[in-house]
């Protein structure tokens, strides 16, 4: 069980860290490596100050505008954010996202490439640091630059999935323009690293929360793998499971009694999140997933001391997918009436349907509702962004062995991570190997201003689509969507609500345009 207080902790480490690193900047060279060297003894405690500054951009980069969770989820078939009475058009930026019709200029995710550069120039700093003895370490040198790597090749692999053919970066003090990598080159460097920093990551999942450790390595890895052939044409199913059996028989996580305990504002007790972000209300700030889902009259139902602006919902052919008795329906997604908390007065209705991209009312679409909200919220949410978690590695193994003609097998694991959101009638939480290889439920098409879906396509053609189905369900709002649609080889062909296939180079955003024009040695990825 992880210390009530360790969330804080780690907040308050990165805080001071960002304190320590970058408030010399206005010293002298000398100085500065002066004191570091001569004065400055850091021991074992002091390790986690260290590697913090690293972990500091992610809150931005996973969960700011236009970051990860944006890119993942806007351009997928389960959540839009369409025009609202109170805005939201953005100058037709949701409506391209949703429609794959961005151009270099028109959506530049400067934000998930900026944070995770950031990142990346952080922990080059520091590896540079340590090297040169600024940093003197005399314990724990070898587990701490582990750590800083595997962070860089965190920040790594989400340019990887994001844009592809990126820079790779290692010596902080090289001030040449750094020329650019293919796909392949920066999958083959992020698996490598991985690789050669997991023997000297630690291995302690009580005392590293928010940090990576071995298993945290382990399970991103396991995820590389598992979308290897996108990446580079070639499947690495087998080293899928051989890294998620790793992290399944060290006995280190399980998965949580009910499926909402993953996502409160006290997610940090979960003994089911291998690595985290964690965010504060006050300390570590940037969760804002309630302000941009719920109306703002939703403010009186929590009640909440921040008023939300109304935005994204529930693309309404992704709620008919799921099953009426699945618990995480109600878990994921908030539905029907609100009421205000002090009168029981009915404050607001969410309805399932949305008419379209271009005009809704207050009340269209399904709100996000996974990340639970305590009473008098502020604008930013204490809960923890979960991006690994035990589910995760069980279906990553799943569906790898399902790949690889062993269905029974991926049913059994399948059917044992249903079982929580079955608890009312446990039958319907067994899949069988059959199942798993029908197609999806999902009713693919293009729909009318009236909801009736039209140019239909349906989801029978989709290999392995229930497994596809499965993974929505389990992680909808978790910034999975864009890349398995893309796996399951539907990102690029079915229509959903508004939007129809485009170009297939769609499945990479375009390099940002302000780092095209500050490095020649850059080239737009194609189709831009």
């Amino acid at each position: 069980m992880k210390n009530k207080n360790i969330k804080h902790t780690v907040l308050a480490t990165l805080l001071l860290a960002g304190a320590t690193f970058y408030s010399c900047t206005d010293l002298k060279e000398e100085v500065y490596s002066e004191v570091l060297a001569s004065n400055y003894q850091p021991t074992e405690k002091d390790l986690p100050a260290i590697v913090a500054p690293v972990y500091s951009s992610l809150r931005s980069l996973m969960l700011g505008w236009q970051g990860y969770f944006d890119l993942q989820e806007e351009a997928a078939d389960a959540i839009i954010t369409p025009v609202r009475p109170n805005g939201w058009d953005d100058g037709g930026t949701y409506r391209r996202m949703h429609q794959h019709t961005w151009t270099s200029l028109q959506w530049q995710p400067e934000n998930a490439w900026q944070s995770s550069f950031r990142s990346i120039t952080t922990a080059n700093r520091v590896l540079s640091q340590i090297s040169d003895g600024d940093i003197p370490l005399t314990t724990g040198k070898e587990q701490i630059e582990a750590e800083l790597r595997a962070v860089r090749a965190f920040a790594y692999y989400l340019l990887l999935d994001n844009h592809g053919n990126v820079p790779i970066v290692t010596d902080f003090k090289d001030v040449n323009l750094p020329k650019q990598s293919t796909r392949k080159e920066v999958y083959d460097f992020v698996v490598k690293e991985l690789l050669e920093v997991m023997p000297n990551l630690s291995e302690n999942a009580s005392t590293t929360y928010g940090q990576m450790n071995r298993w945290g390595a382990k399970a991103l890895l396991a995820k590389i793998y598992l979308n290897a052939e996108v990446y580079t044409g070639t499947p690495q199913w087998e080293n899928a499971i051989a890294q998620a059996d790793e992290v399944i028989k060290s006995g280190k996580y399980m998965l949580d009694a009910n499926y909402s305990d993953v996502f409160t504002w006290t997610n940090f007790n979960s003994k089911e999140i291998i690595f985290a972000i964690p965010y504060d209300e006050i300390y570590g700030t940037g969760n804002q997933i309630h302000m941009k889902t719920l109306d703002p009259l939703s403010r009186t139902v929590y009640p909440m001391n921040a008023g939300p602006w109304g935005g994204n919902c529930a693309v309404p052919q992704f709620i008919d997918t799921y099953d009426a008795e699945d618990s995480r329906l109600a878990d994921t997604w908030i539905m029907g009436p609100q009421k205000n908390a002090t009168t029981g007065a009915v404050v607001i209705t969410y309805n399932k349907s949305v008419p379209s991209m271009e005009k809704t009312s207050s009340t269209d679409g399904f709100r996000i509702g996974k990340y639970k909200i305590k009473p008098n919220a502020t604008g930013s949410l204490d809960n923890d962004f979960p991006f690994l978690r035990y589910a995760d590695v069980l279906m990553i193994k799943a569906e790898a062995l399902l790949r690889t003609g062993k269905a029974a097998e991926a049913a059994t694991i399948v059917s044992d991570v249903r079982k929580r959101a079955f608890k009312t009638n446990a039958a319907k939480a067994t899949v069988t190997a059959a199942d798993l290889a029908k197609g999806s439920r999902y009713n693919y098409g293009y729909q009318a201003v009236d909801g009736s879906v039209t140019e239909r396509q349906g989801g029978d053609d989709i290999k392995f689509g229930r497994m596809l189905d499965e993974l929505g369900w389990e992680f909808a709002a978790e910034a999975h969507r864009r890349q398995d649609l893309i796996r399951f080889g539907v990102y690029e062909k079915k229509k959903w609500f508004n939007h129809r296939p485009q170009a297939a180079q769609r499945a990479l955003f375009p390099i940002p345009q302000a780092e095209l024009d500050k490095n020649t040695n850059l080239k737009q990825n194609p189709g831009y």
